[in-house]
């Protein structure tokens, strides 16, 4: 399966993406649902031409894209980057940590619902 992660932009501008990439590359939270092999295809952020972004994800033939736990905890756009996103992929709404926070929401299919 092709996957894509999509991280904050102002995070970015201090994190190293550490916690993101050893959760895919352990298999562990968010990315423990695989038993398929795994193809990281993008990490970028969500600034920018974002549907530029989408366009060349969809052209790679990403299947599912995971926001980051940064996303979901400070992005106050969550709600409207899940419903565009889960236009075309599986959208799930973190990468690692818990799998639902109390004072964060969480998305883990596509059909649009956060919980």
């Amino acid at each position: 399966m092709k996957i894509g992660i999509l991280v904050r932009e102002e995070t970015m501008q201090i994190c190293t993406g550490k916690g993101c990439l050893n959760a895919f590359f352990q298999r562990k939270d968010s990315f423990a649902r695989y038993t398929e092999e795994l193809e990281l295809l993008t990490f970028t952020h969500t600034g920018g031409d974002l549907n530029r972004k989408i366009k060349n994800m969809i052209q790679a033939g990403i299947e599912s894209v995971h926001l980051s736990s940064c996303l979901r905890a400070r992005s106050p756009d969550y709600d409207a980057l899940i419903k565009e996103l889960s236009e075309h992929f599986t959208v799930v709404g973190y990468t690692h940590g818990p799998e639902v926070r109390t004072k964060d929401k969480a998305i883990n299919d596509n059909d649009g619902t956060s919980s």
